[in-house]
């Protein structure tokens, strides 16, 4: 261990830090300066004494991670990431908040460089911490052996009053302290401030306690006490068999004389006279703007010199597991990478057509096969693994302690489950999953939009993606969901119609490296399409295409189009009408790869020719206008479902042949 920062030393840095915080939000007249000031005690002991990074490698797999789950005090962030030597410059702090800047309002990863997750939804970066210190014991188990080394980092978070009082915070943090993640450090910052004033007005928990029966370890300390706040790490790091929470009483403002403990200290800029004032009894120059002393400089400029020193011996080290040790180096390899098999369409399972199968249950078969395929793919559900199919057979728990699984059971937190997946998918070498029911993505949403701000690769299934799940009643059968999520830029969803298109739809989805994926799948069972008869699966990955039509030498009098289950039942409908309607079927299962074709294949599929165009879907119409034109009709669902078996609410929504011919009839 290099030799620690001084007590004075830090003081100095924190001071720094509070100049620039207070200059950011300053220039902007918009921001959040409470947060950084009280915090930058503890974020400067933490960043000049214990956090291993390399800012010149700012990928390197085996950094610490930071997470900043209060996230609305960025400039806490972009100020240590500027002293530490990352590409940021003082140009780039002067434009925060500002249009195309490498700083905006909250932390925004791929935005800036050395940030690890977009934060600001508060309680997000509590699950995502979570979720990255779940992945590094899992890399850990499966690379690390008594010759070599590979994975030995900490994740350490910052989170606010608003972070714990965020459900979210409730479901990672219980779940982190049972499976025992004993490198993810919390340090929390009750500086007793909310937006409203003090959280007396809304909160009165008792925080060590709720840690402590979260399987936690609780350490209480004086925020702005540099002996307490290096004691407290130290104590943190020892392994313990627990995550840590450093509950941390700070003053919100620490260092503004009149605005220090106020709520207007939180949310607005302290103003040019408070912040001369404030500058004054810090000790900084007060006629300067954005100002680094060369102390403090050569402070963080010798830290970034050990640091750089660390990284290269964990270069040594991994050349030689290379040398010792070339399979797993290559395992490793290809799990940073998400590298595929040439061949992976072809490991799919086949599925017999004269059996009729749930997509779920075609979704457990694919991803068997993926799992041979990708030793790297790893996921869980939210406690219906054996509703949604996905358990990975043969591929054991993670569990408190032992973390060499595969599945990982996930408990009722959807919205923790969704945005840990987030964390280990930023955290890298791991291809993730993980599923629930489709009514439940109202629990995750927050998540899934995060995924895909950040380009994450994650897989989310979702199963009963209908009325059809039947019986449970309206509560549990998603309407407008299918439009939430295609209203979502960056997201992309498959409903696949059938068993082969479900597998078709896994490949795309693992293809798909630039954002989330979201599968919805069937409870009941579908009729599985010879593709001996019809257009391969593999059309899926254009989002449309032709399944079947009456007479290809023509234009069609009509075009049924439809996703996943009702797929089954316009082509059925369609070989009812042949003898009188000129039909085209086409099979929907994604809108967004479907937009994603070029022009002369989306002719193609939906002919401009043909203006009587019918879509079929058992979820709301809103959407499907830009599909079937202004001539066109929807049989969809635009009221709440209801309880029935659902062969009765196909009837009762008019999801059937005699509905679907009777349409095509009068739009005839």
């Amino acid at each position: 261990m290099p030799k620690k920062t001084s007590a004075e030393d830090l003081a100095k840095a924190a001071t720094i830090i509070r100049g620039l915080s207070m200059d950011g939000v300053q220039a902007a007249n918009s921001g959040h300066p409470g947060m950084p000031m009280g915090m930058a005690d503890v974020a400067a002991t933490l960043w000049l004494n214990y956090l291993n990074h390399c800012p010149d490698d700012a990928e390197w797999p085996d950094r610490d991670r930071f997470v900043l789950s209060a996230g609305h005090g960025s400039m806490l962030l972009y100020s240590l990431l500027h002293l530490s030597g990352y590409a940021l410059s003082l140009d780039d702090l002067q434009n925060f908040r500002q249009w195309d800047s490498a700083t905006p309002g909250h932390p925004e990863y791929g935005d800036t460089i050395g940030v690890d997750t977009t934060t600001g939804p508060l309680g997000q970066g509590c699950a995502n911490a979570a979720g990255f210190a779940l992945a590094e014991r899992m890399l850990a188990s499966r690379f690390n052996s008594d010759a070599h080394t590979l994975v030995d980092h900490y994740t350490y978070a910052i989170a606010g009053d608003g972070c714990l009082m965020e459900g979210i915070s409730h479901e990672a943090c219980s779940l982190a302290g049972h499976l025992g993640l004993e490198r993810l450090i919390l340090f929390y910052d009750s500086n007793h401030i909310t937006i409203d004033g003090s959280i007396d007005l809304s909160c009165s928990d008792n925080v060590k306690r709720r840690f402590q029966g979260y399987n936690w370890n609780v350490i209480e300390i004086d925020g702005h006490d540099f002996e307490q706040i290096d004691k407290a790490i130290r104590k943190a790091r020892r392994p313990t068999g627990k995550p840590t929470i450093i509950v941390c009483d700070t003053k919100i403002g620490f260092g503004s004389p009149n605005k220090v403990g106020t709520s207007s200290a939180h949310g607005e800029p302290l103003g040019v006279d408070e912040v001369a004032a404030s500058k004054a009894q810090l000790g900084l120059p007060v006629d300067q703007t954005f100002y680094v002393s060369d102390e403090v400089r050569e402070l963080f400029d010798t830290r970034k010199r050990s640091l750089k020193r660390s990284y290269n011996k964990w270069q040594r080290a991994r050349k030689a597991f290379a040398e010792a040790e070339p399979e797993k180096s290559q395992a490793w390899e290809d799990g940073l990478a998400l590298a595929m098999p040439e061949d992976l369409e072809a490991r799919m399972p086949e599925f017999a057509v004269d059996k009729a199968v749930a997509t779920r249950s075609a979704s457990g078969d694919t991803m068997q096969s993926i799992a041979e395929a990708l030793p790297y793919f790893v996921g869980g559900s939210a406690d219906l693994a054996a509703s949604n199919k996905n358990t990975l057979k043969g591929g054991g728990d993670v569990s408190p302690g032992s973390y060499a699984g595969r599945n990982i059971n996930f408990g009722i937190r959807e919205h923790a489950m969704c945005s840990m997946l987030n964390g280990m998918s930023l955290h890298g070498g791991l291809r993730v999953f993980g599923a629930t029911f489709f009514v439940f993505l109202d629990y995750c949403r927050p998540a899934v939009r995060l995924a895909a701000i950040m380009k994450q690769p994650v897989v989310y299934v979702f199963t009963h993606d209908s009325v059809f799940l039947g019986e449970d009643g309206p509560t549990h059968q998603p309407i407008e969901h299918l439009a939430m999520l295609r209203a979502t830029p960056n997201v992309t969803v498959l409903r696949p119609a059938d068993a082969t298109e479900t597998s078709a739809a896994w490949v795309a989805a693992l293809k798909n490296t630039t954002g989330p994926t979201l599968l919805a799948l069937s409870r009941q069972n579908l009729k599985t399409l010879d593709r001996t008869v019809y257009p391969a699966a593999s059309n899926v990955e254009k989002g449309a295409y032709v399944l079947w039509e009456s007479s290809p030498e023509s234009t069609p009098d009509v075009i049924l189009m439809a996703s996943g289950s009702e797929v089954e039942l316009i082509l059925d409908s369609a070989q009812d009408l042949a003898d009188t309607v000129n039909v085209r079927v086409v099979s929907f299962p994604s809108w967004e790869l479907f937009e994603a074709q070029s022009e002369p294949y989306k002719e193609s599929v939906l002919l401009s020719a043909c203006t009587r165009r019918l879509a079929v879907e058992a979820g709301c119409s809103f959407g499907w206008e830009r599909y079937v034109g202004p001539e066109g009709k929807t049989i969809c669902i635009d009221r709440f479902g209801a309880s029935a078996p659902y062969k009765s609410l196909a009837q009762e929504f008019g999801f059937t042949v005699q509905s679907v011919i009777a349409t095509v009839r009068a739009m005839m």
